[in-house]
């Protein structure tokens, strides 16, 4: 049974222009994030290929990456804003999840073709190959790639945090890993620069190991985001939170057939609730009214619940009522 509060559409459409304010400050976010990484790509690859550097022509290409993505989280975002129609009851944020999911495989991906070139860097130096000693320009750039990429991380996260979207989130962890590919190629273009020789090797070692902290962060994010995909239960914070409510309502006498998914950022429920079999169906209707609303306190304006009432099932309950009735009937 499904409760409502009796003020109309206008209690409708509030939930809907804030999701939908929601999703105008996560697009401009990304917009910001986007021309950004175009501008930084651009001098990433011109002092690439103006320093002499294999490995800033590959930050470059991380960085695009990047670029990529931005466009998909954007086109998710859009997409996950359009309002509930006759073929997507829920609304469709699923798309957003969909979206950080992407970023996740794409974070992997990325992660292994850093970790792929600097191990062939590595091999072929032990190898006997002589690495190219990068110019200052592309040091230049390693460092102001580090700066503006940690800013976009601290930015886009910030704001991921108060909207809750891990589209937001997801994106701003693939700043970072831009960021920690550009530490790498720092240290190696620095390394070469200031001690030459055999040093050049710093750069393709830094960068296998910057890899693998980028396959924990897109692991992270791959999996969070495909459980959910697969219609995985809520965290066991916000379970237990459900419960507390469902066992101290008023007259909710008992529940069974808990069940709880993330829909993008709206988290949903479904319940059956039990209640005194001898209440009337608007007292039954206002229990259950009282619980969706009490849910959405925790779980937010834009939930869905699901709450089916039932009469109560345990015999004991009703045998302490009539006792009591009946001492009161003999007081």
């Amino acid at each position: 049974m499904r409760g409502t509060n009796g003020t109309g559409n206008e209690t409708l459409s509030h939930p809907e222009e804030i999701e939908n304010s929601r999703y105008s400050q996560a697009i401009y976010v990304t917009n910001v994030a986007m021309v950004s990484n175009l501008l930084l790509t651009g001098f990433k690859l011109f002092a690439g290929m103006a320093g002499n550097s294999s490995a800033m022509i590959a930050d470059a290409a991380h960085s695009t990456s990047d670029f990529m993505t931005d466009i998909a989280v954007i086109a998710g975002l859009k997409v996950a804003r359009k309002p509930r129609d006759s073929t997507h009851n829920y609304g469709h944020g699923k798309i957003e999840t969909l979206s950080a999911a992407f970023i996740g495989l794409a974070l992997t991906a990325v992660a292994f073709g850093i970790f792929w070139s600097g191990l062939q860097k590595v091999l072929a130096f032990y190898q006997g190959e002589i690495l190219p000693a990068p110019s200052r320009v592309a040091l230049a750039a390693a460092v102001l790639s580090i700066v503006i990429k940690e800013w976009l991380y601290r930015y886009t996260m910030v704001h991921a945090r108060k909207l809750r979207s891990d589209a937001l989130t997801a994106n701003a962890w693939h700043h970072r890993s831009d960021a920690f590919s550009s530490i790498g190629t720092m240290v190696g273009i620095g390394g070469a620069i200031l001690l030459g020789g055999r040093w050049v090797v710093l750069d393709p070692i830094a960068a296998v190991i910057l890899s693998f902290f980028i396959f924990k962060v897109a692991f992270e994010i791959s999996y969070k985001n495909l459980n959910e995909l697969l219609e995985a239960s809520l965290d066991s914070e916000t379970y237990r939170s459900i419960e507390e409510i469902l066992m101290s309502t008023d007259g909710v006498l008992g529940f069974h057939e808990l069940k709880t998914r993330k829909i993008g950022n709206a988290m949903a429920a479904d319940v059956h609730i039990e209640v005194d079999r001898n209440l009337n169906i608007v007292d039954a209707h206002e229990i259950s009214t009282q619980v969706e609303d009490r849910l959405k306190e925790v779980c937010g304006s834009n939930g869905h619940f699901s709450i089916h009432v039932e009469p109560c099932s345990n015999p004991n309950y009703y045998s302490e009522q009539e006792g009591k009735n009946n001492g009161h009937r003999g007081s």
